[in-house]
């Protein structure tokens, strides 16, 4: 079993939010689950923030979407792929 995933850095989230929701949106199809944590919680400040996506469609494609997050200003994106067994 392989999993794929997309960590996201956010940071200036009222500046980038539009644009990263219309990444995610646009590449719904391979998006299995989605976690968004903003920073924020205990001093108020809600400006930056993390996403997990767990994602289906092999590496290419993963690494597509990882591109195109990263073209955002004040986004970050990596891709993790994990596995139990020797592949």
């Amino acid at each position: 079993m392989e999993k794929s995933l997309v960590l996201i850095l956010v940071d200036g989230r009222c500046e980038s939010a539009v644009e990263v929701q219309r990444i995610l949106t646009e590449w719904g199809q391979f998006i299995k689950t989605r976690l968004g944590i903003h920073d924020g919680v205990l001093t108020g400040s809600q400006d930056s923030g993390l996403i997990i996506l767990e994602c289906i469609g092999g590496k290419q494609k993963v690494k597509e979407l990882e591109e195109c997050l990263n073209e955002i200003d004040g986004v970050k994106s990596r891709s993790v792929h994990l596995s139990l067994l020797d592949q």
